[in-house]
């Protein structure tokens, strides 16, 4: 028996975004070989220092953990885009500030999930899909310097890295600017299933594109 639990934000807890459609949940269980079940510890709006608490609730058959966290906390940073500064040198300097606080909340966070010892794989943060070219180019080169603490953090783990900004690469992949659809979903449930149904107990980091 397998039993797959899943950690972090709406990018699993997406029922909200996709009414009257099959949510992320729903379809990793209709994904899952018949001896596995799967359970939501994620919740909309959670930010990575959340995931830890997530943890007490994990079932006690769990084999399989897959963590999507991150997003909130880019956003709850995303104030600082619009700080007024002198110089390109000074942005990346605030920048560099915000991305060592990420860092050392992601690495808190994956420290007390590995303490589990089950096979753990980790979700890059997705591009999304903003209302202007403007936008999504600063979305996306904001979400970077998340992005680059969570590869760190998982290769220097041996953890396996779903990533979703390849995952959900299509406009319908999402129901607004920043959530998953249900075809994103579906998209994102495949990927899932993969790297659960595939990762060992030996620490490999592979990247997961679906």
């Amino acid at each position: 028996m397998y039993h797959i639990a899943l950690l972090g934000d709406s990018i699993f807890d997406n029922a909200a975004y996709v009414p009257g459609q099959p949510d992320v949940i729903q379809q990793v269980r209709a994904r899952i070989p018949t001896n596995w079940s799967v359970s939501l510890l994620a919740r909309d709006g959670a930010v990575t220092r959340e995931v830890r608490n997530q943890l007490r609730n994990l079932p006690s058959d769990t084999s399989n953990i897959v963590i999507s966290v991150g997003g909130n906390d880019a956003l709850n940073a995303a104030h600082v885009l619009f700080d007024s500064v002198r110089s390109v040198a000074e942005a990346l300097v605030k920048l560099s500030a915000v991305q060592e606080k990420f860092a050392t909340e992601y690495r808190a966070m994956l420290d007390a999930v590995m303490e589990r010892q089950l096979p753990t794989a980790i979700c890059l943060i997705y591009d999304g899909y903003a209302d202007s070219e403007m936008q999504q180019r600063v979305n996306t080169t904001a979400l970077s310097m998340f992005n680059d603490v969570m590869t760190r953090e998982a290769f220097r783990r041996g953890l396996p890295v779903i990533d979703l900004r390849l995952v959900c690469g299509e406009p319908d992949d999402y129901a607004n600017p920043i959530e998953p659809s249900s075809k994103g979903g579906e998209k994102i449930a495949a990927a899932i299933v993969n790297v659960a149904t595939r990762n060992s107990t030996v620490p490999k980091s592979l990247v997961y594109t679906c």
